[in-house]
């Protein structure tokens, strides 16, 4: 794993061990943001289920200027902390040691987000629940987007009618698939 392109470009990230996370594949990252490449630079950006940081460290490595960095797990963080001095990139990044919820509720009246990758766990029903107080803590930039990464496509489609948001692309990877929202209307 590591960086595809940017300031910390080439720059191998430390992974969590075991198998509680699953790393963005470097080949699934980098067709990712190439897609959003223009949507990086001075943006705020949240990485709610950060896991190694990948996500969130690219998006600073390509220009954002903020990202929080999201996850429940000491040993995460931990990671997040090893990957962001590597890259000497945690100036501008921000880490918040809470589950998704407890996490979306400390941001809720403090920030809004140009992007927001969700990546939870796939066999978790996190997608739904994260994106319904997304929306009611208003968290989105009305130009925002939503990233979700996952391997049932069918169940958060389903979900994601439900709630006013647009599913505007879907790319398949193998067995991941990227789905991009924006606000409806």
């Amino acid at each position: 794993m590591r960086v595809i392109s940017g300031k910390a470009k080439g720059i191998r990230l430390a992974s969590l061990e075991g198998n509680l996370t699953r790393p963005t594949l470097d080949r699934v990252k980098e067709a990712l943001f190439n897609i959003i490449q223009t949507d990086i630079v001075n943006t705020t950006v949240l990485d709610l289920f950060a896991g190694s940081g990948a996500l969130g460290i690219e998006a600073l490595s390509r220009g954002a200027k903020k990202v929080i960095l999201c996850d429940k797990s000491p040993k995460a963080i931990n990671t997040i902390k090893i990957n962001l001095e590597k890259t000497k990139l945690d100036k501008n990044a921000e880490i918040i040691l809470k589950d998704y919820e407890k996490a979306l509720n400390i941001l809720k009246g403090k920030e809004k987000f140009d992007l927001i990758f969700i990546d939870p766990p796939y066999a978790d029903n996190m997608v739904k629940k994260s994106i319904l107080n997304i929306m009611e803590f208003d968290l989105l930039n009305n130009n925002g987007k939503i990233i979700i990464e996952t391997d049932d496509e069918e169940r958060i489609l389903k979900d994601l009618e439900q709630i006013q948001v647009n599913v505007y692309d879907l790319r398949k990877y193998g067995r991941v698939k990227i789905i991009f929202l924006n606000r409806k209307g």
